[in-house]
């Protein structure tokens, strides 16, 4: 069976930074994906690479930041007042906050802490960057009918 959409895939990915080589992150050794394709749950280039695929094949592509995670936007990276912080803990880097825009929620990363200032970024860590996906279709299958009506876990 070929992953088309409204079909459930399993794959094992490992994605990595085009131009750094550098490792993002992985599913070996761990839990493999399973996604609803056309459902827009991954990437648009990871989809479109994994179109048409079916168990045991495997690919190699690089997604741009068009088809993978959107342009980085310099606007959702701000410095605040460090009084803004009202969690119990000091605030350190990798922190994670959700806010309320005029587009709904948005978590932020905290990037930076000074004394009297915090930096935080809410681009996905991947906006604006070019990466590479190793790919490897473990199964496709046809959804279970609460699948259909839920969705995925």
């Amino acid at each position: 069976m070929d992953i088309a959409d409204r079909r459930i895939a399993t794959v094992h990915f490992t994605l990595t930074d085009a131009d750094s080589g550098d490792t993002i992150t992985s599913t070996r050794g761990h839990e493999p994906l399973t996604y609803m394709h056309g459902a827009g749950g991954i990437a648009r280039g990871l989809e479109q690479a994994l179109e048409g695929r079916k168990a045991g094949d495997r690919v190699d592509v690089v997604v741009s930041p068009e088809d993978g995670f959107g342009p980085r936007h310099d606007a959702l990276v701000q410095t605040l007042p460090r009084t803004m912080w009202r969690a119990p803990s000091e605030p350190k880097v990798g922190d994670k906050l959700e806010t309320t825009t005029a587009k709904g929620p948005l978590e932020v990363v905290v990037t930076a802490v000074g004394p009297d200032t915090l930096t935080v970024d809410g681009n996905h860590p991947l906006a604006g960057r070019r990466f590479r996906a190793e790919l490897e279709v473990l199964s496709v299958r046809v959804p279970t009918p609460d699948e259909i009506q839920f969705g995925l876990g």
